[in-house]
């Protein structure tokens, strides 16, 4: 008999958190990273497929939540480390991944309009990725 997906085990990202130097950025609200990889495009005698090595990866990400303080302009463009974790009490788990040496790619100074809530939107790149809690379906 097949088994499905348990809808509850979803994640959803209403517990996420997001520490930047180990301190819970309870304002963001949202947070996105990714690697890509370059790859090099090999052509091989003895097949007609072209292959690929792994080249170079690169880390970006954006962060994006309501503004509070002024720390994302205190901090300029010194690098920094961001922990996020993935949590839902009806998931299998959680999941955190530090983010090594994030940078800022820009520092908004003002953005705002009368009569709405300022929000900030925060675009980085960083050098190395670890996951330190893996979600494991049990």
């Amino acid at each position: 008999m097949a088994q499905f997906l348990d809808p509850g085990r979803v994640m959803m990202g209403t517990f996420g958190q997001i520490f930047i130097e180990g301190v819970w950025q309870s304002n963001l609200n949202h947070l996105e990273a990714s690697v890509e990889a370059e790859k090099k495009e090999l052509n091989l005698v003895g097949t007609d497929y072209t292959v690929y090595k792994l080249g170079r990866k690169k880390g970006t990400g954006t962060m994006s939540g309501y503004k509070v303080t002024s720390d994302m302009i205190a901090r300029g463009f010194q690098k920094f480390s961001i922990i996020h974790k993935l949590d839902d009490p009806e998931a299998y788990g959680f999941e955190r991944i530090q983010l090594n040496n994030c940078m800022v790619d820009k520092i908004v100074l003002a953005n705002w309009t009368a009569g709405e809530e300022v929000t900030e939107e925060t675009p980085f790149t960083f050098e190395s990725y670890e996951l330190l809690d893996p979600i494991v379906a049990s």
